[in-house]
């Protein structure tokens, strides 16, 4: 199966907001598939086109515990949020290594469009949640650590330059 690399930050695709899905093709359904393939082989949860460097909105997500239940969605957007938060550490394969603690809505409803074109209202609770709200963020441009504070940011970022000094 087709393993896509996964482009690494700072690419400027990934701070880039990914162009909304008319129909669901056949090459649509190619992507989804690399991408399920590249998400697989990490091994993650989740993944946006845009990590993989298609300008698509479209994502996948897979939180079974036998990573055997994949949803795909094009346009995905969150309907409903719970008050309640819950705390997961994330990070992303453009900028492997560095981690982040980020808290969350614990539950969302999510209007997405799945692989039969059909617009579908779905609840994700736990790390599905948390993996579809990281992923449409992906799709609207932003990186997990757009989410810390100015100052964890920084030393974020200062510690990925160094461990790309060291690589280089």
């Amino acid at each position: 199966m087709p393993k896509r690399p996964f482009l690494a930050y700072p690419d400027k695709r990934l701070k880039t907001a990914c162009v909304p899905v008319e129909a669901i093709t056949d090459e649509v359904r190619s992507i989804w598939q690399d991408m399920l393939d590249s998400m697989y082989a990490m091994p993650g949860v989740g993944l946006g086109a845009n990590q993989i460097g298609e300008s698509l909105a479209l994502a996948v997500v897979d939180c079974s515990e036998n990573y055997d239940q994949p949803v795909r969605m094009a346009n995905p957007k969150v309907l409903h949020a719970s008050a309640k938060m819950r705390t997961h550490e994330e990070g992303s394969p453009n900028l492997p290594g560095l981690w982040a603690k980020l808290d969350r809505p614990r539950a969302v409803t999510v209007e997405y469009m799945d692989e039969h074109g059909a617009i579908v209202e779905k609840d994700f609770v736990g790390l599905w949640a948390t993996s579809v709200q990281h992923q449409i963020d992906h799709l609207d441009g932003k990186m997990f650590f757009d989410r810390l504070s100015p100052v964890k940011r920084k030393m974020l970022l200062a510690k990925a330059a160094k461990q790309a000094k060291r690589k280089g």
